[in-house]
């Protein structure tokens, strides 16, 4: 009886909660958290369960969810880096401007980035896995965008601090607020514009309450799925195995491709509904990259008043993107 107690006590799997901010809809939950749960659970045997709990289910902000998981209130969090502004400030060379390019490439430059001079910035955690979105563009209410002056004095909802800069940058008015309250913003005036990449106006249905889009290119928000340290190094060592095995660079190339290839679903609604979409052209953008320089001097003043060699983060950053954009 005692063997077989102690038989049913080694078969309970081991139940890992994993806490988000975004809608179940969303590209995040329904196309990787959700499915790379399921592969966790087979790789291991069912011997690893993750609950995904989206849309904030587990309470707090999403300002809070790094912190939950520092704090093992729960273990793991998928979220925006841009939800905890000033705290990773390594991590913001991939928003800067200009930097990024396509999602693929940038989530696995941003991976190995994060090997190279991240990880002490990561220290109170364990991450599994960084990537970014596509490239975001502006969506307005009102006219249409074209010229650097037809920013001037719009108030535009920004996801990030360094994505805050750029846009003031550019004579616009940052507003920070989650996603989840954009549309209601958007609708009711409060913001006249988002910056967003294409991928995340359907699930949020913001299609609907904007009428005009500048395919501008500007930056990218930068992901993690990461776990408390604690809970990752009490698991068994084969339960580790099979984490690290399902995460690292490969998933954050799969992740960039999913984000990537989920810009044309995304554009899709605005296209049926008619709505102005024009291209940044490329003398315009000559002239926003010189508008927005003063932001990558301001990075590299920080990063340098730390004790980091700002100018070598940033070119080996752009060297990263310009690696994995050129590989097949």
């Amino acid at each position: 009886m005692l063997c077989a107690l102690l038989n049913a006590a080694d078969a309970e799997p081991i139940t890992l909660r994993l806490h988000t901010f975004n809608s179940p809809r969303a590209i995040a939950v329904r196309s990787f958290l959700v499915p790379w749960a399921e592969e966790l659970e087979q790789r291991t045997e069912g011997r690893v369960r993750v609950q995904v709990f989206p849309a904030m289910q587990l309470g707090g902000k999403s300002s809070d969810l790094y912190g939950q998981a520092r704090d093992g209130v729960v273990d793991m969090v998928w979220t925006s880096l841009g939800y905890s502004p000033g705290r990773f400030p390594l991590t913001e060379a991939f928003e800067l401007p200009f930097v990024c390019t396509d999602a693929e490439a940038t989530s696995q430059a941003l991976m190995e980035f994060y090997g190279k001079w991240m990880q002490d910035e990561y220290r109170d955690t364990h991450p599994l896995v960084f990537h970014t979105a596509a490239p975001g563009h502006i969506h307005t209410t009102g006219r249409p965008l074209s010229t650097l002056e037809d920013l001037a004095g719009l108030k535009i909802r920004v996801p990030s601090q360094a994505l805050a800069a750029t846009l003031e940058a550019l004579g616009a008015v940052p507003v920070g607020m989650p996603i989840s309250d954009v549309y209601e913003a958007l609708s009711r005036g409060v913001v006249g514009g988002v910056w967003v990449p294409w991928s995340i106006m359907r699930p949020f249905r913001l299609h609907e309450v904007t009428s005009s889009h500048i395919e501008a290119s500007m930056a990218c928000v930068t992901f993690v799925l990461t776990m408390n340290k604690a809970r990752y190094l009490g698991l068994p060592e084969e339960i580790r195995a099979a984490v690290d095995g399902s995460t690292g660079m490969a998933l954050a190339k799969r992740l960039g491709r999913l984000w990537q290839d989920d810009e044309a679903t995304g554009r899709n609604p605005a296209v049926q509904r008619g709505n102005a979409i024009f291209p940044l052209s490329e003398s315009e953008r000559e002239r926003w990259i010189t508008a927005t320089r003063p932001v990558i001097d301001e990075w590299l003043e920080k990063v340098d008043a730390m004790g980091h060699d700002g100018e070598a983060m940033l070119a080996d950053a752009r060297r990263l993107v310009a690696k994995y954009a050129n590989e097949p």
